[in-house]
């Protein structure tokens, strides 16, 4: 089975760094578009940043600058380092596997709780 699992989220103050990481199972994750979406309370979920099996990166404008995707085909592992966090960056954030810089969705990790307070 396709599985995808996060890890790195967690508490940090405003202007902090996270780094989240997405391991794959069952699949091999260069042969998939590989993204992050996150989803506040009350807010749609939104396509934040993806990356392709050719490099090709897509980053949301809100974290245009500020986030970095980047993959390690021999890990098996996309990661997403957060830089310059803001109280509104705080969302649960989601792994997904897919195609066409994640505006296709096959499989979903369980996400990841990020909080940014002082």
């Amino acid at each position: 089975q396709l599985q995808l699992v996060e890890s790195g989220g967690g508490l940090v103050q405003p202007g902090g760094s996270l780094r989240l990481s997405c391991a794959a199972s069952g699949f091999t994750l260069d042969h998939y578009a590989i993204g992050w979406f996150r989803q506040a309370p009350g807010k749609d979920r939104e396509r934040i940043s993806c990356i392709s099996s050719s490099s090709s990166a897509y980053y949301a404008d809100s974290v245009k600058g500020r986030f970095t995707i980047s993959r390690n085909n021999a890990r098996n592992t996309v990661y997403l380092q957060m830089n310059s966090l803001k109280p509104e960056d705080s969302a649960v954030y989601y792994c997904a596997a897919g195609r066409v810089l994640c505006t296709v969705v096959n499989s979903w990790g369980q996400g990841t709780q990020v909080t940014v307070s002082s």
